[in-house]
């Protein structure tokens, strides 16, 4: 366990080298050191955390050095080990060098080669930085990095205005919740006096703390969470990311950033249990933002929106399952989904690839013969996502429902399963959409298969990991949580059979209306109700319409008419008077031997009078 330092050293170093040398150094070299990097990483997670393991110990500290040292405090550059930063270590390293080794391919043929695998590396140092951190100031440091890498790497492609908007737009967005953030960890440091983890969690269950804001602070960092795991209503920014490359959309939404909202909320979680309304709200987030993303899904054209609307509904599902208590199940189903989200994206890669870079799904069809490994790919993925039986998703979120059933956090328990069990029936609904019109529709474009060797393995790996990922739940989750979060054993009761039933009804619904076409959906959505309908889903229930009305347009409006303002007109005084004064000293020095000699007299003259003035 003494080399756990070494876990974010490799990426780190790794992108230490590729930004110092890009450019220069040969793409076999970019891709080894690339992906090498977060493969060492992957394999010291191994190492150190079958350590843990066998050392049979809750936790482990590695203080590095202090980072600085100002009165009474001295934050440490340190690292803690526990079941969920080993758990969250694992996914980001694993999952993250298996994304790496598919963008090695993927990304051969385009420029920038270098400093996308630097970017690349950067994001897995810094949220590893996130996950690993014993205090607060360092989890920030990490926050902070992997919204910076995100920005950097959502407009990666920065030559089209499109990309670069998607990139500020994600930038902008999340820094309101990052600001919630800052401003609850200021008030929790006034209020415990440290911001060392364990020390904050342990006053705060032993009530040595006296959080006379209690909700105030929970819900500040709910704020900076739904921020940066596009949870309503900061969730608008996630859609537009899938302007990167297809790789940084699968690390964004498997392995990194919206993952971060989740750790963080688990990682505090004594102090959102100290407020039933802190509780309350991350459950309410969860559940409304499951429910909202799963309609849109349903009616987007684009492959990778798609999955990004699955990705917010699944995070939703981890919301839900913290506000409920059931903070191991959520952390399962974050696991499983790095699994599963990081397969859809990197098949619907390959066939984005094979068709020249086109995402419209209905440009696609009649891909299941000529695309054999992205179609069986994504057929898993679809299954794992619609938590068929003894797929990896069917495990996590059935612990996430029974526990929503059960729960004693909050009130109506019933009436969160049942949100999220209509919610898990719509999300049958659009896979069973999304797969019929890609891979069964008529054909509309001839694919030409470009997948390499280092783009199929990474997805057989994934396939592996999406149907057998599951019973890691039940063979070391467990065990390694052991608050009953995530059952040891298969459930067989009316209430586990009624969560598998609804969602396999969803795809029987949803193979008949989309591939029998016993409805005709296309008229349906021509009609004027369904015109509204779709027009209001597709843009995201509004909710980007509503910020511009509120936010953008008056801020546009009150900058065009505050172009001419005060502060500009102080610099613009500012530069006549100096140019005033530069010309009246331009006299002195005209070349004038006369003109010199009388400013010496009179110079003097002035000089000699001012001293007898003075010596009276």
């Amino acid at each position: 366990m003494e080399s756990l330092w070494l876990v974010p050293a490799f990426p780190l170093a790794g992108f230490l080298i590729l930004i110092a040398t890009e450019g220069r150094l040969p793409k076999p070299v970019v891709a080894i050191v690339g992906a090498g990097s977060v493969g060492l990483a992957a394999l010291m997670t191994l190492i150190v955390g079958m350590d843990f393991l066998n050392a049979n110990v809750l936790s482990y500290s590695q203080v590095l050095w202090v980072w600085m040292a100002v009165g009474d405090f001295a934050p440490s550059v340190g690292l803690y080990l526990d079941p969920l930063a080993l758990v969250m270590t694992g996914v980001i390293t694993g999952v993250g060098f298996l994304i790496h080794v598919y963008a090695t391919g993927y990304m051969w043929e385009e420029g920038g080669y270098s400093r996308f695998f630097a970017y690349m590396n950067l994001f897995v140092f810094a949220m590893l930085l996130l996950v690993l951190g014993d205090n607060l100031l360092l989890l920030f440091l990490g926050w902070e990095g992997v919204g910076l890498c995100s920005y950097l790497l959502i407009g990666f492609f920065h030559t089209e205005p499109e990309n670069g908007y998607a990139a500020r737009k994600a930038f902008v967005v999340t820094r309101v919740g990052d600001t919630l953030l800052i401003l609850g960890l200021f008030l929790l440091f006034r209020e415990v006096g440290t911001l060392e983890i364990q020390a904050a969690l342990g006053q705060i269950e032993g009530r040595e703390a006296n959080l006379a804001l209690d909700p105030v602070i929970p819900l500040l960092l709910l704020g900076g969470a739904v921020g940066k795991s596009a949870q309503i209503p900061l969730q608008t920014w996630l859609p537009d990311a899938m302007a990167g490359p297809t790789p940084v959309s699968a690390l964004i939404h498997a392995a990194t950033m919206v993952t971060a909202g989740v750790y963080l909320i688990a990682r505090m979680q004594g102090l959102f249990e100290a407020s039933e309304i802190a509780m309350l709200a991350v459950a309410v987030v969860g559940l409304a933002t499951l429910f909202i993303s799963s309609f849109t899904a349903l009616v987007q054209t684009d492959i990778k929106r798609i999955l990004a609307f699955s990705t917010m509904s699944q995070i939703g599902y981890m919301f839900m399952a913290l506000g409920v208590g059931a903070w191991s199940a959520a952390i399962f189903h974050l696991m499983t989904h790095a699994f599963f989200k990081a397969l859809l994206f990197l098949a619907s890669g390959s066939v984005i690839l094979a068709l020249h870079h086109e995402q419209n799904i209905f440009k696609m069809g009649g891909l299941w013969r000529k695309l054999p490994i992205p179609f069986w790919s994504m057929a898993i993925g679809s299954a794992a996502l619609v938590a068929l039986p003894l797929t990896s998703g069917y495990f996590s979120k059935d612990a996430i429902l029974l526990t929503a059933w059960s729960s004693q956090t909050v009130d109506y328990g019933a009436l969160f399963w049942c949100g999220a069990v209509a919610a898990a029936f719509m999300t049958s609904l659009y896979t069973m959409r999304m797969m019929v019109i890609t891979f069964f529709g008529p054909a509309t474009n001839e694919p030409h298969d470009q997948s390499r060797a280092n783009m199929w393995l990474p997805l057989l790996v994934l396939c592996a990991l999406s149907v057998g990922g599951g019973w890691l739940g039940f063979r070391v989750l467990a065990d390694l949580f052991g608050d009953g979060g995530v059952a040891a054993e298969l459930h067989f009761d009316p209430l586990a059979l009624a969560t598998v039933l609804l969602p396999m009804l969803g795809l029987v619904l949803g193979y008949f209306v989309f591939q029998r076409r016993m409805i005709d959906t296309e008229k349906l959505a021509q009609s004027s109700v369904g015109q509204q309908v779709s027009r209001f889903w597709f843009g995201g229930w509004g909710f980007d319409a509503i910020y511009d009305t509120i936010v953008v347009r008056p801020f546009v409006y009150l900058a065009q008419l505050n172009k001419n303002d005060v502060v500009d007109l102080i610099f613009r005084v500012t530069a006549f008077i100096a140019r005033v004064l530069h010309n009246l000293a331009t006299i002195s020095q005209n070349g004038r031997l006369r003109w010199y000699a009388l400013s010496m007299f009179f110079g003097l003259f002035f000089t000699l009078g001012i001293v007898t003035i003075l010596s009276l």
